[in-house]
């Protein structure tokens, strides 16, 4: 599993375990709703900054989810 797959995986872990939908998630990470599904999947290469964000957004420390 590569770098992308595993904070994907966590991502959506930790979304789910706080029973929140991918759009709450999205909008409270301030990213577009079609983006999130390709981080979980482990499709996209997410920069720090969009990673910080949505660890914020699940309130979690970005070490967290790495």
């Amino acid at each position: 599993m590569d770098i992308n797959e595993v904070f994907g995986k966590k991502v959506m872990e930790k979304r789910l375990s706080l029973k929140m939908s991918q759009e709450t998630l999205a909008n409270m990470a301030n990213v577009d709703r079609t983006y999130l599904p390709d981080i979980e999947k482990g499709k996209r290469n997410v920069s720090l900054k969009v990673a910080d964000k949505i660890a914020k957004a699940l309130n979690v420390s970005l070490k967290e989810l790495l």
